[in-house]
């Protein structure tokens, strides 16, 4: 430890992570008085809800008649009946709120003609409690998140956040099981960085690279969820793991369920419009997980295009070009330089591709963390949002454009309840050496690595064990096999390899980092879908293709010490926050 120089920072409040939810919470917190510090390991407006396309849910009402209780029942159903309906309530009743506070601060969203903010019909979004589709989504043409970020980012330097930039988060700091600050190392200049803080709010995004093909960024490795699991904490739901429907066969770039929403549609080999079949209602529209599910089904019974046969066929060259421009110019870009098609001519090949993580940290609807299977006892000094949560809204399966609305609402929602219950400047308490120790111990280590195992072939193995053993369908034989291999990929970080020994911008150390991260949550995620035997939302069993409510309506807990994996379960919350609506009984999921 004595070889690194170690800086310290005193804040009220740490957020870590510079998407839409920490960007978001930083603000709040600015607004409210409380000093406070923003660490991120890219550029903020670089974060990964840049990426985010189709637009952001809120039962505004601007197209059509429409209810937040609408949306509510929306989000329960496509939850499987996994979400917990008072965090879901919380979600879609603050929606319209948070929406208009965005528009206010100068999100420049694509407008209607008497100026009202535009919204498109979304996957598994309807009226009257699933009688048809509803406009809801609300759209800056189809770059949303990238509109968002840049505003936020805007109004943080506004609201004076400090921000530390290309700074890689290694450990928390924990004293007598409260957290007390976190660890970071500088990559611009090799120091380790101490941060104090009265609340730290993990907002780390998801851990999509745990698989070979997604729509995720090479920055998308949950460092803060594996943060949590190395501080003896549990991470929630991990086997729920969202397939979207249309990324760019042989590439993954995402296509947003907002072309389908403008009325794209996809087709098999034999020209059939074959959502149909599975959704005879939504058809297209329907949610994320069915439709995955049904591409898989059309290409696993040879009705897939192209010489392999191992994709379909998006088709939104029926469209005018003149809406394709106004309101698709982003995927209309991402089509021809990744699939080389002009999409007013011709479709875009697509296939399912990793895209979200619905498990997480878990949380209750103030963000604030939760350590066991008692939903009432959270862990004081902690919070997390975004991806990085698992609070639960979305459950077993997210509906499209909730994610947005969750970065923005759970945002605002951890810097409220910070503001509750800090007071700008308070003393800070003594943290142990040994929490330091600790951290720079297993960073030394890595750093030194001299092992035979080089991180670019480990990280490779794991993420094709994923993609093989955990996918659209799993079974027993496959999930098993997949606890069996992902565990040769952890072994192989005992003889890790890196042979760059810098400080500063030392990108193998990072990937090694990352790595570490990321093993872990592939584990948990294999381990969590192995134990449960039923098909939920995202979770499709082969082998268990029916819903089981008597034994797995239940949140899965998982805590890892890097080796072994203990799973447990915490129950759904089968109550609503308030008497302004009533709670929403399972019922069969049908589109």
């Amino acid at each position: 430890m004595s070889s690194y120089k170690i800086i310290d920072h005193e804040y009220d409040v740490v957020v870590l992570g510079a998407g839409g939810s920490g960007l978001r919470a930083a603000v709040g917190l600015s607004e409210a008085g409380l000093k406070t510090a923003c660490i991120s390991k890219v550029f903020p407006t670089r974060s990964h809800t840049s990426a985010a396309q189709g637009g952001i849910s809120a039962a505004l009402g601007n197209m059509g008649e429409d209810d937040w209780r609408w949306h509510m029942y929306d989000t329960v159903k496509g939850s499987d009946w996994l979400g917990d309906q008072d965090c879901i309530e919380y979600l879609c009743k603050e929606a319209p709120r948070a929406v208009l506070e965005l528009e206010k601060y100068g999100v420049p969203f694509s407008r209607t003609e008497d100026g009202k903010i535009y919204q498109r019909p979304f996957g598994g979004m309807t009226k009257n409690y699933g009688n048809e589709p509803v406009q809801r989504t609300c759209a800056a043409a189809d770059r949303t998140g990238h509109a968002i970020l840049h505003t936020m980012y805007g109004q943080a330097l506004k609201h004076n956040t400090k921000f530390f930039i290309e700074y890689f988060a290694l450990d928390l700091l924990m004293k007598n099981g409260e957290c007390k600050g976190l660890i970071a190392w500088n990559l611009n200049d090799g120091t380790i960085h101490r941060f104090r803080a009265h609340i730290t709010i993990i907002a780390t995004g998801g851990y999509g690279k745990i698989y070979y093909s997604a729509t995720s960024a090479h920055t998308c490795t949950g460092d803060g969820n594996a943060m949590v699991l190395r501080a003896g904490l549990p991470l929630q739901d991990m086997e729920f793991v969202q397939f979207h429907p249309t990324g760019i066969y042989g590439h993954g770039t995402l296509i947003s369920e907002g072309v389908r929403g403008e009325g794209g549609y996809l087709l098999n080999s034999k020209g059939e419009r074959f959502m149909e079949r599975y959704a005879p209602k939504a058809k297209d529209l329907a949610s994320r997980d069915v439709v995955s599910r049904s591409i898989a089904i059309e290409i696993s019974e040879g009705r897939g295009v192209g010489k392999e046969k191992d994709h379909v066929y998006l088709h939104l060259d029926h469209l005018d070009p003149k809406v394709i421009e106004e309101r698709l110019p982003g995927i209309s870009e991402s089509s021809r330089l990744f699939a080389n098609v002009d999409v007013t001519k011709e479709p875009i090949p697509v296939v399912p591709t990793v895209h979200y993580n619905m498990g997480g940290i878990p949380t209750n609807y103030k963000a604030e963390v939760i350590s066991s299977k008692d939903s009432e006892k959270i862990v004081p000094g902690l919070m997390a949002i975004g991806e990085a949560a698992c609070v639960s809204v979305h459950g077993a399966n997210r509906l499209g454009s909730n994610s947005l609305i969750d970065l923005v609402v759970f945002g605002r929602a951890a810097a409220k309840r910070a503001s509750e219950i800090l007071k700008p400047g308070l003393k800070h308490d003594e943290i142990p050496d040994s929490e330091t120790e600790k951290c720079l111990d297993r960073f030394d280590r890595l750093r030194n690595g001299d092992g035979d195992n080089r991180t670019a072939e480990l990280r490779l193995a794991m993420q094709k064990t994923m993609q093989s053993k955990c996918a659209v369908f799993r079974t027993e034989k496959t999930l098993k096999e997949g606890v069996d291999e992902i565990r040769k990929s952890l072994s192989g970080m005992h003889s890790i390899s890196v042979k760059d020994k810098s400080l500063i911008f030392n990108t193998d150390l990072v990937e090694t980092l990352e790595f570490d991260n990321l093993i872990r949550q592939a584990v948990v995620t294999m381990d969590s879908a192995y134990h449960r035997k039923e098909s939920r939302g995202a979770h499709a069993r082969e082998d268990y293709p029916k819903r089981d409510d008597k034994k797995f309506m239940q949140h899965t807990l998982s805590w890892s010490n890097g080796s072994e994996t203990k799973i447990d379960y915490r129950p759904v919350n089968t109550s609503t926050l308030t008497n302004d609506v009533q709670y929403f009984p399972p019922q069969e999921r049908v589109y």
